[in-house]
């Protein structure tokens, strides 16, 4: 196909994403943050982390989307005497039968909330991230393929740390994006005050299907990149490994410890032309890269000692990295 072809039909079908998003909004006040890249995920095929305090409808907005695409959802909430077998399954005896059949865990959904990934011991953690990065799940000695699509939104509060199994760097890496989200403004809050003390019940309807998402994925896939943009990705990956190489970015030399891993440039790649999608461009430019580069860079930045006694932060390295980037 040709750009113009692929931009004409971008526009037709990213019609259908505008429905959905009008159905979420029924229900979300504001948050269109997050909102927003919970679609990209879902196109891109990436699973998101959140961050962020309690009550900000993190929950309601993925079983709000699950309700309007014809999927299943499933929330789990983590604890820490949660066991792999209750994420995954287990075999259980039939006795009619005399044999060992599997019973699914709440793992086989199109979409899952798992509420507070961080309060569950380290096993169950490596078994709902072996889940996300294979798409398949191993009971006994048979392997089940998980339903497509599959999202994975995993929550963390970053306020309290007691009785919590913080994830180790390298299984965060499997998060397509991390959100930091805040707190609505007043006239946000004064909206969802009326909506969900004064109302009834809201409904959204189902306005997708799973294989319209898994069709639109296979379309995105054909959006325009150019090399310039290429390089640029490549530009701000590389300037995490080895910043010295990059015009006023060598004193982060000495604050990073450990860069971006190659999945950094797969998914800014795909979330770019996921983003364009939903913008209706058929073709990515550099604004895509930057509406969605901090989400995913800044989970994948390990900092050394001296930055944390500067108290520099992963975001204050992305930022520099975005200003000293040169655009095409």
């Amino acid at each position: 196909m040709t750009i113009e072809e692929i931009n004409q039909k971008v526009i037709e079908k990213s019609q259908l994403i505008d429905n959905v998003i009008n159905e979420v909004g029924k229900v979300i006040v504001g948050q269109n943050y997050m909102i927003k890249r919970l679609f990209i995920g879902l196109l891109a095929d990436g699973h998101i982390l959140l961050e962020g305090v309690p009550g900000l409808a993190k929950t309601l907005a993925v079983s709000t989307l699950a309700n309007t695409i014809h999927a299943s959802f499933h929330r789990i909430q983590f604890t820490p005497d949660l066991l792999p077998a209750d994420l995954i399954g287990t075999l259980i005896y039939n006795q009619k039968t005399t044999e060992f059949v599997p019973k699914k865990g709440p793992v086989f959904a199109n979409f899952i909330l798992a509420d507070e990934i961080n309060r569950a011991p380290a096993k169950v953690q490596s078994a709902l991230l072996e889940s996300m990065q294979e798409r398949h799940v191993s009971i006994g000695d048979k392997t089940h393929l998980l339903p497509k699509p599959f999202l994975v939104m995993a929550t963390q509060n970053p306020l309290e740390q007691e009785g919590t199994y913080p994830l180790p760097e390298a299984q965060v890496d499997r998060f397509m994006l991390k959100l930091l989200i805040n707190y609505p403004n007043r006239e946000e809050e004064s909206n969802i005050m009326d909506r969900m003390v004064n109302a009834e019940d809201i409904s959204v309807n189902a306005v997708l299907s799973t294989d319209k998402i898994l069709e639109l994925r296979e379309l995105i896939k054909n959006i325009y990149m150019e090399t310039k943009i290429k390089d640029y990705i490549l530009d701000l990956v590389f300037a995490t490994r080895e910043p010295a190489n990059f015009k006023n970015l060598a004193e982060l030399d000495n604050l990073i410890e450990c860069g971006s891993s190659p999945r950094a440039s797969i998914y800014l790649a795909q979330a770019a032309k996921a983003n364009a999608f939903l913008e209706h461009r058929g073709y990515v430019t550099p604004d895509d890269i930057k509406a969605i580069g901090k989400d995913i860079l800044r989970h994948r930045i390990i900092l050394t000692y001296e930055a944390e006694a500067e108290q520099i932060t992963q975001e204050d390295i992305v930022n520099k990295l975005f200003d000293e980037i040169e655009v095409p």
